[in-house]
């Protein structure tokens, strides 16, 4: 699947809604809860997430990819975990600032 900036995605097996920040440099293969993700102009969810795949996206969170260059925002949180493959994606973290003496 092609990604471009600011597309707006949806995951097929919960409630989980994501928009791209930054697209992978090559195409990938997204999933949410072990199914692929869907543009969010389609319908709502119809199925159930894996149960290896449960773990849940958390709303306000970047998530990414370092391998592929991919970062996702979650807009609406879910059940399913996202994954590139079978790698999943973690949280990303905040960058600390030198401090100010």
């Amino acid at each position: 699947m092609m990604l471009k900036p600011g597309q707006r995605l949806r995951s097929t097996t919960c409630e989980g809604q994501f928009v791209v920040v930054r697209p992978p440099s090559t195409e990938i293969e997204l999933t949410c809860g072990g199914a692929p993700v869907a543009d969010l102009t389609g319908g709502a969810a119809t199925g159930t997430p894996d149960a290896a795949r449960a773990g849940g996206t958390l709303v306000g969170k970047r998530y990414g990819h370092p391998d592929s260059g991919l970062e996702l925002l979650c807009t609406k949180a879910g059940a399913g975990s996202l994954a590139v493959g079978a790698e999943p994606l973690e949280p990303v973290q905040a960058k600390t600032l030198p401090s100010s003496d």
